[in-house]
């Protein structure tokens, strides 16, 4: 089946990416990984320059502002592959761990964004409110749906199978997909809120997810100043790409200019401008 809740088939394309999903046929086969070190120092006077004016602003929302001018930019990077098409998805959002303090299991969901309108500071406003929200409730849709599933215990292999058939055959309901934080733009995680080293995180091949972020604990990485080895301050990102949904060289742009936006987060203070 062509047509998706979630997105519309990619038409007028170079023959290679028609021909590659029928060559790399599942998700965690077509992985491509990569560390890309953001230097902390314009970030952190950034930070503290907002806060003079009485605005806070994350790590995680800078990174997350970045990444979705960089999908303004570079559309592409809202693809997916499902059973071996290549689908250009209907809107925009980012899955996220939230930790609940208070209770022993966290909680996983999406976010939503308007990569041309949002500003840094539609970001942070966003994830804030989508934190506190978690929090404050017991559970999401995700959650109840899991309980719902897991009342069935003796059929939650079969379930599973009837869901994915249906995402595999565009079949699977709208409101489950928006529940689903599988089916979203880009994966991210702050492994640094929880003191930990940077990772590689799988795509699921649940789902239609394409690229996952985690970010993690600062690290010095060695840098060439005028012949001289200088270490300088990095927030390391593992970063790991579908390769079916574009090539290495459209990802090494789309990573270069999320780097530049971080050396100068001001520049995401106003809409995307082409």
């Amino acid at each position: 089946m062509k047509k998706r809740a979630d997105g519309r088939i990619v038409k007028n394309e170079a023959p290679m990416y028609y021909l590659i999903p029928h060559i790399l046929t599942k998700r965690y086969d077509s992985m491509n990984m990569c560390t890309v070190d953001i230097p902390i120092d314009p970030m952190t006077k950034y930070r503290n320059e907002k806060r003079k004016e009485g605005i806070q602003i994350s790590n995680l929302a800078m990174v997350l502002a970045a990444y979705m001018r960089a999908v303004a930019k570079y559309p592409e990077l809202n693809r997916f592959i499902a059973n071996k098409r290549i689908y250009q998805r209907n809107e925009v959002c980012a899955s996220m761990v939230v930790l609940r303090p208070d209770q022993a299991n966290d909680t996983f969901a999406k976010v939503y964004f308007d990569p041309e309108k949002d500003t840094i500071f539609d970001v942070q406003k966003k994830v804030d409110d989508y934190i506190n929200s978690t929090r404050a409730t017991n559970d999401n849709s995700l959650d109840r749906i899991m309980s719902i599933i897991m009342k069935f215990d003796f059929l939650v292999g079969g379930i599973c199978n009837i869901l994915r058939f249906a995402d595999r055959h565009g079949l699977l309901p709208k409101a489950i997909i928006d529940a689903s934080p599988f089916h979203a733009t880009l994966l991210i995680t702050n492994l640094a809120s929880i003191r930990t080293n940077h990772i590689y995180h799988h795509l699921y091949e649940f789902g239609t997810t394409s690229v996952g972020i985690a970010m993690g604990n600062l690290r010095e990485v060695p840098k060439n100043v005028m012949g001289e080895i200088k270490l300088e301050r990095c927030i390391p990102l593992g970063i790991v790409m579908d390769e079916r949904i574009a090539s290495g060289h459209f990802f090494a742009h789309v990573f270069a200019y999320v780097k530049d936006l971080l050396k100068h987060p001001e520049k995401m203070e106003q809409p995307y401008q082409p």
